[in-house]
Order: structure tokens, then C-alpha cells, then sequence
């Protein structure tokens, strides 16, 4: 093999042998021991302890290291990225524990072995209610010293790194591409500040492509990260649902925050509940399952903190002032608005026409009212 000085082109090289997927890597490990051990193996070695298949140890026997496998290495390097291995002290531990853990994780940042990790998921396409929950909960979390691991999505996901950034904690990024893409676009920026902050990670090659079938896979790495996972939104046919099956088998804390009844984007998150997962509202409701695992943490949250109420802006008519304190973090149907506040449907029209410009009213399709984000 080239370059076998190389400590990290073993780890490349063996990884993309044929028929050696991640659960193999870590028998062959457990087996042999590290890829500078499997190299120095021969085949009687590779076949009984590891019960290598024979194309498997052809390939390793060969030592001939793919050019696009040296390419990724250098790309890495040329990237400023850096591989952690399984084998390396800042892997994640919690990671380390499932049954498929990757044998390396490419990484912007530094990464920590510490098992005070709590991953946070949800919808790409939240409502108000679920971004505020999302944000509150990660800063809560970042706070009290917790990392906050999400996936960099959309929606949720990029409300959870905002909210830990913003209570000056560490969060982690798991993307479902290579690091040399920036998916989504517009979370450039984020991601920078992610790495300064915590770490943002993946296992796919540097310029691995955003592909449907890599999504699942990376939602491994996040529940495994993880002591416990949290879904804030999530409808019935949703991705965070992945994220909560792999992490009741990998045995993680489930929780789930409950929504309104009539929102769809809380569909699943409701099953959950349903299913036996932990129905929080704060942080503190998390930490206080996961203290025992997680021991002292560096700062105590103290009680729950109630959900943020708006306060009533200024300068507004009887009427606005009215129609403003009905609406809710959910949408509300103008029929039903109407019946809230006594108003006649044209006045009730005007007003909301009124607070809609001041950025005050949002309206949804279907005749549906919510507060601004103003």
C-alpha cells in the first residue's frame, strides 16, 4: 500500500472494502482490531476471526488503495476537516455504543466524548409554536451544558442550533451530505458558527451529494450521539419519527412535545406520546429524566420556564387590541376568530387588514390568522 505512514489511509482503505458495511467494520475491530492491525492479518486470520467474506479479504489482501479513496483523504485535508476514528478519545462514547457506529466521522469543529448530548428534531416546516419551543428549549439546554445535536435542516433543526448558540453552549450539526456541500444553502453562515462552537460532522465522503437514501443513516448518528432525543413537530409521515424508532433501539429517552390537536405538523409527535415517549415542556422536564446519566451539570436549570407570552405592542386601537390578544401561536380560522372577540365579520376584516401591515398578523392560506413575528 501506498503511503502507509499515513495513519488515516488505513481507515479509508478498509472502509471501502466490498461487503464490509458499518456492523462488519466493528466486528472486524472487535475481532483484529484497527485497520493497521487488519493489514498486517492474513487471510486464514482475516476468514476465521472475522468471518470475512472471501471477496472482502481478496481486497484487503491486495492493498491497493482506490485513487478516489486517497482523493476524499486529501480532500478532507485541503478542506481543514478533520477524521475522527472510533478509535480516537473525542469520538462521541454514546455513539461508540450502538451496533452500527461509523468507523470514522468527518468533522468542522472539535467534537466531545461527553455523553451530556441531547438531540433535538423536528418538521422542515414548523409552525411559530414550534420554532419558539425549538429555540427555547436548545438555549435552555445549551445553558445547563448539555450539547445540542440536530441534523441542519430546515425548520426545527436550524431553530435548535440557533437556540444553543444563543445560550452560549455547544451544538452539533449531523449533515446528510459530504462537509465540502453546504445543505441547505441559506444555513452557510449557521454552519460557521456551529464549528466555532461545537461541531458540525457526517459520514459520508467530503463531496458526497444530498441524496433522499443517506437522510436515515445520518439520523442514526444523531439519536446515537445522544442520551436522549427530543421531536418538537412532527406530522404522521415525517423523518423525525426515523429519528425516534432508531433511538428507542438504540435505547435513548424518547420525548416529545405536545401540540395543538388540530395542528397536522403534531400528528406524530402526539403518537409518540400515545407509544409511551416522555411528554416534555422545558428543558428542565428533560434534564430531570436524564440527570441520573448525565451527573452534576455545570449550571442548574431550576424550575421549568413557562412558554413566552408576547407582549401587547403599543399604539393599538380597542379593536386591534382585542383581535391581537385572541390570536394564538397556532392559526386560527377567521370564523372562529370572529366568535372570539364579538366583532362584526367587516370590522374584524379592517382590523386584521390593519395589523397585517404593521407585520403584527400573519394569514395563512385557508383563511387562517396567527400572530407576527415582528
Amino acid at each position: 500500500m501506498q503511503d502507509i505512514s499515513d495513519p488515516l489511509l488505513p481507515w479509508f482503505f478498509v472502509r471501502s472494502a466490498p461487503g464490509l458495511g458499518n456492523h462488519r467494520f466493528r466486528r472486524l475491530w472487535e475481532a483484529v482490531g484497527p485497520p493497521s492491525a487488519v493489514l498486517s492479518s492474513d487471510a486464514q486470520t482475516l476468514r476465521e476471526k472475522a468471518n470475512l467474506p472471501e471477496a472482502t479479504i481478496s481486497y484487503l489482501l491486495g492493498r491497493k488503495v482506490p485513487d478516489d479513496v486517497k482523493m476524499d483523504l486529501d480532500e478532507a485535508r485541503k478542506a481543514g476537516a478533520s477524521v475522527v476514528t472510533i478509535a480516537d478519545d473525542c469520538y462521541p462514547a454514546l455513539l461508540r455504543q450502538v451496533p452500527d457506529p461509523p468507523p470514522f466521522l468527518y468533522v468542522y469543529g472539535s467534537l466531545s466524548a461527553s455523553s451530556r448530548a441531547v438531540a433535538l428534531v423536528g418538521s422542515r416546516s414548523p409552525s411559530g409554536y414550534g420554532l419558539d419551543v425549538s429555540r427555547r428549549m436548545a438555549r435552555d439546554l445549551a445553558a445547563a451544558g448539555v450539547t445540542v445535536v440536530s441534523g441542519g435542516a430546515r425548520g426545527i433543526d436550524t431553530a435548535a442550533h440557533e437556540g444553543a448558540l444563543s445560550g452560549g453552549g455547544r451544538t452539533c450539526a449531523v449533515l446528510g451530505c459530504g462537509l465540502s456541500l453546504v445543505y441547505p444553502a441559506e444555513n452557510r453562515d449557521l454552519f460557521e458558527a456551529v464549528a466555532q462552537s461545537g461541531a458540525v460532522v457526517s459520514e459520508f465522503p467530503m463531496n458526497a451529494k444530498p441524496e433522499a437514501w443517506r437522510f436515515p443513516p445520518r439520523n442514526r448518528i444523531i439519536s446515537g450521539m445522544s442520551a436522549g432525543v427530543v421531536v418538537v413537530e412532527a406530522a404522521a409521515r415525517s423523518g423525525s419519527l426515523i429519528t425516534a424508532r432508531l433511538a428507542g433501539e438504540q435505547n435513548r429517552e424518547v420525548f416529545a412535545v405536545p401540540g395543538s390537536v388540530t395542528s397536522l405538523k403534531s400528528a406524530g409527535t402526539h403518537r409518540l406520546i400515545r407509544q409511551g415517549a416522555c411528554l416534555v415542556e422545558s428543558a428542565a422536564d428533560i434534564l430531570e429524566v436524564l440527570e441520573p446519566l448525565f451527573g452534576h451539570l455545570e449550571t442548574a436549570l431550576g424550575e421549568p420556564l413557562p412558554a413566552p407570552e408576547p407582549s401587547m405592542p403599543p399604539d393599538l386601537t380597542q379593536d386591534e387590541a382585542l383581535v391581537y390578544g385572541a390570536l394564538e401561536a397556532y392559526p386560527i380560522h377567521v370564523d372562529e376568530l370572529c366568535r372570539k372577540v364579538g366583532l362584526s365579520a367587516g370590522v374584524l376584516s379592517g382590523v386584521l387588514l390593519s395589523l397585517e401591515l404593521s407585520g403584527l398578523v400573519r394569514q395563512a392560506p385557508g383563511k387562517l390568522f396567527v400572530r407576527g413575528e415582528r
